[in-house]
């Protein structure tokens, strides 16, 4: 019976890989999980909106290539000022 009760205090709360310790971090992990499924969610939505207007606005559309991408009509020169 002594060393059962041992061997559970052991495992429970001594061992690496105790009881304790893993679940309270299971559950860090977890909640840092939930903020960023959060925030890519938000980000999806950024995305999908950005990407909404593009389709149906041509000029938004050059504009995003010209500032993200710089892209240029064949007659421009392009310059880029830090």
């Amino acid at each position: 019976m002594i060393t059962a009760l041992c061997f559970a205090a052991w495992i429970l709360f001594i061992d690496d890989r105790d009881f304790v310790t893993t679940h309270f971090r299971h559950l860090r992990e977890l909640h840092k999980m939930e903020e960023r499924k959060i925030y890519f969610e938000e980000e999806i939505r950024v995305v999908r909106t950005e990407l909404d207007k593009l389709k149906s606005n041509p000029a938004e559309l050059e504009k995003y290539a010209r500032e993200k991408y710089m892209m240029k009509k064949d007659n421009e020169d392009l310059f880029i000022v830090k």
